[in-house]
């Protein structure tokens, strides 16, 4: 049975809203110049090659930034790491409003990338770091019902407005960004960030590297699991509007696709985020995404588009079931002070594959409609047994505790499982490497 303190529990919930908040009106604005960004560069002049570039610069300079970010979290703090990349973010979008070149605007999208990467990782640490584990799947879960829920949203109004005026699109994202950035502002760092902080400041004002990262059998599997949702991210953001004009979608039906996506998400949330606090997570990982991929791989040979659309709906749910439950495995005995590189840590691998998987889906289409779905689901399908290995010795069951305590110091009831192979006592999660 847990028993948590009301005051720790209160703040931490109030942190939890005021992120999800944050998160939501971030990605509101972010997703909604997407849409008709391409044609935007078309009219500066650029081809669509250079589109092309522009959309990727993007996710570039996410993934050389996020680990750093991350690093940076862990040392000066989450709060000013999140508040810088929302203005950072929000500074790119406004930039845009001024008469720029299509060149310039790969340095403006490369700047919105990096702003995005370290809001979403500070964002995620923060709760990595004060949240309790028992209650983490809920409260990922509500993070990522904000950003899903700017998701189903933006979209849709970028596609409506953009066409008249991308100049308003990029205001509104640039105002959304500085407005979620107040809103962050408001946060309360956990008293346990700045005594660490402290603790590890010299006498000449200096401060302590970092203790290196551990990761344990829990961690690594998520970031096996992160690889995964990276290709078929990559696939579905490049083929799933090819698929769906091969098979005669209109425009409207196209966009309605995406937002019936991200609505289940957010309605599948809650539960997941309560799944994840109380049932087996190992199953609730394997068992999301491997749903996912088996309709990955039916979708080329579906020549309906209505099925196609409720599919893709319903496929929804098997990321919402997956996303807290992996969050938890992922942050499972790390330390506080180390959740921001972790974090770090699995959005690279994530973007990485997103930015293979996506280069090499487009030429695969072309090649034949079935390749890029298919390969990937089967590669997924790979990732997902190598994980379960990795997992097979880790609790899934976020283990009772008895005290309320930070998350790095709960008492723990259940006793590991022993490994064949450890001396007694060792952990069954085990450690499989260090990171800087």
């Amino acid at each position: 049975m847990t028993t948590a303190a009301p005051a720790g529990a209160d703040r931490s919930a109030r942190l939890v809203r005021t992120l999800s908040l944050t998160v939501f009106l971030q990605w509101m604005g972010a997703t909604a110049i997407v849409p008709m960004l391409p044609v935007y560069i078309r009219r500066l002049g650029g081809s669509d090659a250079l589109a092309g570039v522009v959309m990727a610069s993007f996710f570039a300079a996410g993934l050389l930034s996020q680990y750093p970010m991350g690093r940076l979290a862990d040392r000066i703090g989450r709060r000013p790491v999140l508040v810088a990349g929302l203005l950072i973010y929000g500074v790119a979008s406004i930039a845009f409003l001024l008469p720029i070149g299509a060149p310039v605007a790969i340095a403006l999208r490369s700047m919105q990338g990096v702003g995005a990467g370290a809001a979403t990782v500070a964002a995620l640490a923060l709760v990595s770091g004060a949240v309790p584990l028992e209650r983490r799947g809920r409260s990922f879960a509500a993070l990522y019902a904000g950003e899903f829920g700017g998701m189903a949203i933006g979209p849709l109004v970028g596609s409506v407005v953009g066409v008249r005026d991308m100049g308003a699109m990029f205001l509104v994202a640039g105002l959304l960004a500085f407005a979620a950035s107040i809103l962050a502002l408001r946060l309360s760092e956990p008293g346990a960030d700045a005594e660490r902080r402290r603790e590890r400041t010299r006498e000449d004002g200096s401060m302590a590297p970092l203790l290196r990262v551990r990761i344990g059998r829990p961690a690594a599997g998520a970031l096996i699991c992160a690889g995964t949702l990276g290709l078929a991210s990559g696939v579905y953001d490049i083929c799933w509007t090819l698929l769906l004009l091969a098979r005669g979608a209109s425009g409207l039906e196209i966009g309605i696709s995406w937002t019936l996506f991200a609505v289940p998400f957010v309605a599948a949330t809650k539960p997941s985020g309560w799944l994840a606090d109380h049932m087996d997570r190992r199953a609730l990982v394997i068992g999301g995404i491997g749903f996912s991929t088996v309709l990955c791989a039916s979708y080329p040979f579906i020549h309906s588009v209505t099925a196609l659309i409720l599919l893709g709906g319903s496929e929804a749910m098997g990321f919402a079931a997956a996303m807290p439950a992996v969050q938890s495995l992922l942050t499972d005995g790390s330390s506080a002070e180390e959740v921001g590189r972790v974090q770090g840590l699995f959005a690279t691998s994530q973007t990485a594959l997103t930015a293979v998987s996506a280069a090499a889906a487009g030429a695969a289409f072309a090649l034949a409609s079935w390749l890029p779905f298919v390969s990937v689901a089967a590669v997924v399908a790979v990732g997902l047994v190598v994980a379960a290995l990795v997992w097979r010795t880790v609790p899934g069951r976020v283990p009772l505790v008895v005290a309320a305590s930070p998350p790095s110091t709960a008492t723990v009831v259940a006793p590991p499982t022993p490994v064949p192979g450890q001396p007694a006592g060792a952990s069954s999660t085990g450690v499989s490497a260090e990171v800087q």
